[in-house]
């Protein structure tokens, strides 16, 4: 068996760190939108941004490459005025892997605002308090089991992504060959003793996730029992 090269998960975990990050801060006032709007418009939204879920990763994969590449409007676009390519790079990858991991992200922390009781919240604007302190001060705090939910799925999501980061991102060593890639790479190569330490890692990794999740959420719910 020859050395085995942990790159890939360097990437892998880079790459969930930098999606988590960006999601986190963009779902949580999108969550909070979600959860207190009444528009007829709100159905089609979510039924939007949950699509990630269903759709197969090779479909979504294929028309994140095609909105991105050089043939595009979108991707000629960023190429002609800003100089931003984002086919077969690292940046295209946390693109590809924001647009699959937005449903992990959203819909916990949106069932977590829309979980608190609007009696709260009321209390806290009569008390003189704006909408971004009653989210910073009253909601977030009341709603960690979510908040810890959305950011670990999130990252384990996206380290353990397959379909989309090597349609977009292609298998380039260093740059952006995750861990899902490399075991795939290994199993083709018939060099089963790397996979198995490869996949055994994800194997503990995804267990580790879960683990933290419901000892967390057990933790917290103990507290008001």
């Amino acid at each position: 068996m020859s050395g085995i090269d942990f790159t890939p998960f360097v990437i892998s975990f880079k790459l969930a760190t930098i999606v988590t990050l960006i999601l986190f801060l963009i779902c949580l006032p999108y969550g909070w939108y979600l959860s207190q709007t009444n528009s007829k418009l709100k159905p089609f939204l979510e039924a939007l941004m949950a699509m990630p879920i269903v759709l197969p990763p090779s479909v979504l994969g294929f028309y994140i490459l095609y909105a991105l590449s050089y043939n595009s409007p979108i991707g000629e676009f960023l190429d002609k005025y800003f100089g931003i390519k984002l086919v077969f790079n690292f940046p295209g990858l946390v693109v590809a892997s924001c647009l699959y991991s937005f449903p992990f992200m959203l819909q916990p922390i949106q069932n977590g605002f829309e979980g608190l009781k609007k009696s709260m919240l009321e209390a806290s604007y009569i008390g003189g308090k704006s909408k971004f302190e009653t989210i910073l001060k009253v909601a977030l705090p009341n709603m960690k089991p979510s908040l810890v939910s959305a950011l670990v799925i999130t990252f384990a999501h996206t380290v353990g992504e397959f379909g989309v980061v090597l349609m977009v991102g292609g298998s380039i060593p260093g740059k952006t060959k995750v861990a899902s890639v490399a075991i795939y790479e290994m199993v083709e190569e018939m060099d089963y003793s790397s996979a198995h330490i490869y996949s055994a890692i994800m194997v503990a990794i995804s267990f580790l996730v879960l683990l933290t999740v419901y000892f967390f959420n057990k933790k917290i719910k103990s507290r008001f029992v």
